[in-house]
């Protein structure tokens, strides 16, 4: 098992049911299969949701939406993020775009996804060995 790679806590499991109800509340429709909700918990416990808007030009993910929230609401230091799929899809792992900007702007934050042991949570930073550092 990797090293920084740990089991869900109350906190965490309290973040992914915030994510599907975000993502329930608000899917698509019945075809709305790309509809994913995200959740950030500032580091003082306080969570901020998301949800992705799909389109054929892209669009922005969950995640950043929910790092958007966070950022319009005051909240700079983030703890742990989770995306979670509409119609009972769980924890879903971040795309490479989300975790460049994890990585660049939260370099210390869990991430929450599904492993082979089950849905753990890791740093942004064992997501990204190789990274590209981005310096603006």
């Amino acid at each position: 098992m990797q090293k920084s790679m740990r089991v869900l806590t109350d906190d965490d499991r309290e973040l992914i049911e915030y994510a599907r109800q975000i993502v329930d509340a608000n899917t698509d429709g019945v075809d709305g299969v790309h509809t994913v909700g995200a959740a950030v918990r500032g580091v003082d416990g306080r969570m901020y949701g998301g949800i992705n808007l799909h389109h054929f030009t892209g669009g922005p993910c969950a995640e950043l939406v929910a790092l958007a929230h966070a950022r319009a609401s005051g909240a700079r230091e983030l703890a742990t993020i989770v995306a979670v799929g509409n119609f009972g899809r769980g924890p879903v792992s971040p795309c490479g775009r989300d975790r460049q900007v994890l990585f660049d702007y939260h370099p210390d934050i869990r991430v929450i996804l599904p492993t082979l042991a089950g849905v753990r949570s890791v740093w942004i930073r064992d997501l990204m060995p190789l990274v590209n550092v981005w310096t603006p």
